[in-house]
């Protein structure tokens, strides 16, 4: 086994040791500590992790030797993991937001009664997550990926007691189950045209050396894309992911940040040797990716809960990640899945930045997180601010902060692609129009909500009572970590020295994805006009929400925009629209079938009484004495005599 690999099962087992001591802790006067494992188990596996990545660096890229896990006629599914630079840039970030997140919970959640049972389900939702990217067989990816949405379900629904909570987590379970059918299903097709296997680089080779019907393939890259489209919360699915803040925050930290949403991207890059293959399958994958982050920028506009603010804003960017991968094929894979994979990087640092910030100002308001109800908090809680500055700023895509570098890589993705196929095209060209859009209103209600928070006149709930005050440090030195990265990863790994797509195009995957057309080459260059662009966008949402917001105000929209307002606010229906469409014709046919199930449960109750019925009325003949046997008998051979003779003298 090599050095690589060993690293890589290091760090898998760290994790799952740690949910197995934090699970049993609750036995033990020590249940208190239920943290330490996994912060213990995360620092650890972050610092193997970037060990691993050295390794990667230096050529170091392997699979382990496959274990048979399971074999059913040509279906073999096999334990094996691949180490490859995607899986490591991967697991460095999953374990690295993971260690900051287990610190801030260890102070968020003291006192709770549930500590131990929390530790160990996130503990598992991390080993399930680092199980995911090392996967190298579909079957192995799919058990991880159940993994990662058990976990989530339990999260979620951490505060059972509570309806609000218990309805979330059923609703992200069944939400996901959704697109998780279509994973399946994908799968399998895959594997018929795929020369029967299911191990991800055997399988790659084989459709790229022998590619399969156009349509069928399409119609495979689509089921999968259904997986992507339920985890990641894109349209029309999305709507599990805003309801998901009823756990408590540092759940919804790991959830937006490191994993679960991240799954979606991760499968698409993962499998960009079919998806180039599948040029109709990726334009859908673009302009699903599109409608989400214009939909999901819209219903945050107008938002009062900070935490829901921040959910739409999740599954907005991830709707730009999308976009930059509907482009493999279109231009190069590699520059297509290096503009998605780097966004997620440093989406993954400023957004677990700003859940825990609103964490930290939920701890402080005593519960409370609608930004009507609170403001003026900079000198309340100075840390907060300034790490909630940092998060909100790289967000919005201020120039030189992590999120400008990466988003403008979308954009210029998606300028490439537009030029490969016409710059007047409904395809690529709208969706880089839609992109702009998008990032103009993320600048403004990311603002928004910092205004509302932190500016105007002090208004603290009386839930906060008269203490209102910094969180402690187990809280805040997080929130400064994470807050750096948010200002400097972006710049660091990128637009000079190309360190993250160099690194990220090494990966073997990625090298094989070849379309079927020749596609556009992207140089490594700072495009000025895209930079431009996307600098006056975001400098002018900042402005207009400083115009409106500085003083507070929550409730004030721009002139003319009042309807607006109240259809974002509104969520644009989008639930009500399906409780009418989907939950109530599902409860009419439930109603239905239960009165359908009734009626013939009656029929074969009733059918059943017959017989009963019939003996009830001849069970007097059986009395048991052998002298009134003997006179029915003579009396039956009578009357068959008497009808013997009467038939014969007629």
């Amino acid at each position: 086994m090599s050095d690589t690999i060993t690293l890589a099962l290091v760090i898998l087992v760290l994790p799952l040791a740690a949910s197995l001591v934090a699970a049993l802790s609750a036995l033990t006067p020590l249940k208190r500590y239920a943290h330490v494992p996994l912060i213990v188990a995360c620092g650890s596996a972050a610092v193997v992790a970037l060990l691993l990545l050295v390794k990667v660096m230096d050529g170091g890229r392997d699979e382990s030797h496959p274990i048979t896990w399971f074999a059913a006629g040509k279906v073999v599914a096999r334990f094996a993991i691949t180490v490859d630079p995607l899986s490591s840039i991967m697991l460095a970030m999953i374990t690295f937001i993971g260690t900051m997140i287990a610190v801030f919970a260890g102070g968020y959640m003291k006192g709770d009664k549930g500590f131990p049972r929390f530790f160990a389900v996130m503990a598992l939702f991390v080993f399930s997550m680092c199980g995911l990217v090392l996967a190298n067989n579909f079957f192995l990816l799919v058990a991880f990926w159940e993994g990662v949405g058990l976990c989530s379900y339990l999260l979620v629904g951490y505060y059972y007691e509570k309806p609000a909570a218990a309805a979330a987590a059923r609703k992200a379970f069944l939400f996901t189950r959704l697109g998780d059918t279509g994973l399946l299903l994908g799968i399998f097709l895959l594997w018929k045209l795929g020369g029967w296997t299911t191990d991800l680089p055997g399988l790659f080779r084989y459709i790229q050396t022998f590619p399969p019907d156009p349509t069928q393939l399409t119609v495979a890259c689509l089921l999968l894309f259904c997986g992507a489209v339920g985890k990641s919360a894109q349209f029309p699915l999305y709507v599990w992911l805003p309801d998901a803040m009823e756990g408590p925050t540092p759940v919804s930290a790991l959830i937006h940040a490191a994993t679960m949403v991240t799954a979606g991207v991760y499968l698409l890059a993962r499998c960009a040797p079919l998806f180039a293959l599948a040029p109709d399958a990726q334009i859908i994958v673009s302009w699903i990716g599109g409608i989400t982050a214009l939909l999901a920028a819209f219903i945050a506009l107008a938002q009062t809960d900070l935490k829901r603010i921040l959910a739409y804003s999740t599954v907005s960017q991830l709707g730009f990640m999308f976009m930059a991968l509907g482009t493999a094929g279109t231009i190069s894979p590699t520059f297509a899945v290096t503009a998605a994979m780097f966004h997620l990087f440093t989406h993954a640092f400023f957004k677990a930045l700003l859940f825990l910030a609103a964490g930290s100002v939920m701890h402080s308001m005593g519960g409370v997180i609608d930004v009507r109800q609170f403001g003026g908090l900079r000198k309340v809680l100075p840390t907060t601010h300034l790490t909630f500055l940092c998060g909100a700023a790289a967000l919005a895509g201020v120039p030189l902060l992590s999120g400008f570098w990466s988003k403008d890589l979308i954009l210029e993705s998606l300028a490439a692609a537009s030029e490969t196929t016409g710059p007047f095209s409904v395809g690529y060209f709208t969706l880089l129009l839609v992109a702009c859009l998008t990032a103009f209103m993320t600048a403004f209600y990311t603002f928004r909500a910092y205004f509302l928070t932190f500016w105007g006149p002090e208004r603290i709930p009386h839930e906060a009572g008269h203490h209102a005050h910094e969180s402690p440090p187990s809280m805040t030195i997080p929130l400064l970590v994470l807050a750096v990265g948010a200002l400097f990863v972006g710049i660091a790994l990128e637009p000079f020295t190309h360190a993250f797509s160099d690194f990220l195009g090494g990966t073997p995957s990625l090298a094989l994805a070849r379309g079927p057309t020749p596609a556009k080459e992207v140089a490594h260059h700072f495009n000025w006009v895209i930079a431009g662009v996307s600098a006056a966008l975001a400098l002018g949402g900042i402005g207009l929400a400083f115009a409106l917001y500085r003083n507070g105000g929550a409730e004030k929209a721009p002139p003319g925009m009042a309807k607006v307002f109240e259809l974002s606010r509104k969520k644009l229906y989008v639930d009500e629209v399906y409780h009418a469409a989907l939950v109530k014709p599902a409860e009419v046919f439930a109603f239905l079938a239960r009165v359908f199930d009734g009626f013939l449960d009656a029929m074969a109750r009733l059918i059943s009484a017959i017989p009963r019925l019939l003996g009830h009325w001849v069970r007097p003949i059986q009395n048991g004495l052998v002298q009134f046997y003997a006179l029915s008998m003579a009396l039956g051979v009578s009357v068959f005599l008497a009808f013997v003779v009467f038939r014969i003298t007629r």
